[in-house]
């Protein structure tokens, strides 16, 4: 699902807000907001959960937005879909001509993809019940008829990936000090996550996931393969690796208990 959204290159791999009980379009699959305590179904699982932290979009305002999804605003492409650039005000959400209030990044699943309604709705139940500025902001999702949709912040810098493997006018060697500055947001980002109330598994950690707003301060994105941790009396819960395969903890190899 990892996406870079800043220039337009291709990559494998949001306080602004109104109420999620907006009308949503008139969906025929179930967008109904539960006001049931988050820990007694998965976050990946079921109906989205309540947030007043994310707005529900319909489908013409996220279109209006981008310019009707115009090719060249493309930021981005990876397994979920395509990432769009566009505006909106600042205040209302509302879409606006470009150069006009904030910048956001819209992502749009793609039918045909490898990922589909369950990492979208993983997406929206987990960055819309948590905050914190080493995780990116989600702004809204827009679920009617066929389409899935989330709008998050922009983040002009892209992803730390793009940084550490392409060369090019934009991206350029980043400072043994940036470097390290990514690192610690990153690991300040997962310590959030591993001490949350309901401990969150992330998965995906990978360096395209990393994204950079205009000061590089580092943000986790991409939370469709994140699942809940241990809760109650659980002391660990089973799990298999999932997105890109990398580094993993020597007791987790061997028992794949986390």
């Amino acid at each position: 699902m990892g996406i870079c959204w800043s220039v337009q290159i291709k990559s494998v791999s949001t306080g602004y807000i109104s109420k999620t009980g907006e009308k949503n379009g008139g969906s025929n699959l179930s967008s109904k907001v539960s006001s049931g305590p988050q820990t007694q179904t998965p976050r990946s699982e079921g109906e989205i959960l309540q947030s007043s932290n994310i707005r529900s979009f319909t489908y013409n305002e996220l279109k209006n937005a981008t310019r009707n999804f115009r090719p060249d605003s493309v930021l981005g492409e990876g397994g979920f879909g395509s990432v769009f650039k566009g505006w909106v005000d600042e205040h209302s959400l509302a879409a606006s001509k470009p150069g006009v209030g904030i910048v956001i990044a819209v992502k749009r699943l793609n039918q045909e993809g490898f990922q589909g309604h369950k990492e979208w709705l993983a997406e929206i139940n987990y960055l819309g019940q948590l905050r914190h500025p080493n995780l990116v902001k989600l702004l809204g999702y827009c679920l009617e008829d066929d389409h899935r949709l989330l709008a998050y912040e922009f983040m002009p810098k892209g992803s730390m990936e793009n940084h550490l493997f392409r060369r090019g006018s934009f991206f350029q060697p980043l400072s043994w000090q940036l470097r390290m500055k990514v690192a610690l947001g990153a690991a300040r980002g997962l310590a959030f996550l591993h001490n949350a109330e309901t401990v969150v598994i992330y998965r995906d950690f990978k360096t395209s996931n990393i994204l950079l707003d205009s000061n590089f301060n580092a943000k986790l994105s991409d939370f469709g393969m994140a699942r809940d941790g241990p809760t109650g009396d659980k002391s660990h819960v089973s799990t298999r690796v999932m997105g890109t395969y990398g580094y993993a903890a020597p007791e987790y190899l061997s028992t794949v208990h986390v």
